[in-house]
């Protein structure tokens, strides 16, 4: 169909527009992939924009060499695994009774949920509240206050409310309790809003640096997002220097805090993003069915 002039100038002006957000989006990480890539002393220069000046592996050599960059990439891996399992299995055995109409008192268990949403204990009594717990410098406090999300309980229990009733029915009938129906009918049903809460879920343990660096003191527990923090506020800029300076007297070659700052994070990125590919095609189907409806 052959567009009118009018629609041919929209067309151009939407492309022209949406070409610009893909480059303002895309370009940091591509100069941060760029600077890793690029000798230190020559990126201390200046002027490095789309390509390597003096490409070089070296910065991530001397990533790869620090034993608390793998520590930590340890620590992250092991949060994220844990936390994602721990938080969807509580969170969705939390939405399977929520959704259960026979729950007496359902609506006041619901609305407690959703203030915990608007309204916090804040910093200091939250602090208060995990020493006494005596989950200071212990790797739980990663897991055990986030293993609820009233925003995924929500979608959860929007998802299950829609499964028909007579798939239930038929489990009671074939001797299934409540175990029994959420194990082997409703879990089994709800594979896109599991893999995208899974994937939110994810995204937000391994990015996540707060945590660790109001409760955790203990270096062996921090996560690798912890310490490129540390970096980038040059808290260990030293200590890194010192990695770096005997690689530079081994090499005859020159880093800078910049360089292996732009290498930590391309590592660090780089496992997450690759998730995102293999859960794409769950993403309209399980966000789109936790509309907020009664």
């Amino acid at each position: 169909m052959k567009l009118a002039f009018e629609d041919r100038v929209l067309v151009a002006v939407v492309y022209f527009f949406l070409i610009l957000l893909a480059f303002v989006t895309f370009y940091p990480f591509w100069n941060s992939a760029v600077i890793s890539f690029n000798e230190g002393t020559d990126t201390s220069m200046g002027g490095i924009t789309f390509w390597p000046r003096e490409f070089t592996l070296e910065n991530y050599r001397v990533v790869a060499g620090d034993v608390r960059i793998i520590k930590g990439f340890g620590v992250s891996i092991a949060r994220t695994v844990v936390g994602t399992f721990c938080t969807i299995a509580m969170t969705s055995l939390l939405a399977y009774g929520m959704s259960r109409r026979e729950l007496i008192g359902r609506g006041y268990y619901m609305t407690f949920c959703v203030i915990t949403m608007y309204f916090g204990g804040g910093l200091i009594p939250t602090y208060l509240l995990i020493r006494a717990l005596g989950l200071m410098d212990s790797f739980w406090v990663f897991i055990i206050p986030s293993m609820v999300s009233v925003w995924s309980m929500i979608i959860f229990r929007t998802f299950f409310k829609e499964i028909p009733a007579g798939l239930e029915d038929a489990a009671r009938i074939d001797g299934c309790g409540y175990w029994g129906t959420f194990l082997r009918v409703v879990l089994p049903l709800s594979g896109p809003v599991i893999a995208t809460l899974s994937l939110f879920t994810a995204v937000a343990h391994w990015n996540d640096w707060f945590v660790a660096s109001i409760y955790i003191n203990n270096e062996n527990l921090l996560p690798v997002q912890a310490i490129l923090k540390r970096t980038l506020d040059s808290n260990i800029v030293s200590e890194i220097d010192t990695a770096a300076q005997s690689h530079v007297l081994r090499t005859q070659k020159s880093f800078t805090t910049k360089s292996l700052t732009m290498a930590t994070m391309m590592v660090i990125t780089i496992p997450i993003v690759l998730v995102y590919p293999f859960l794409q095609r769950y993403f309209v189907k399980g966000v789109l069915v936790g509309s907020l409806k009664e």
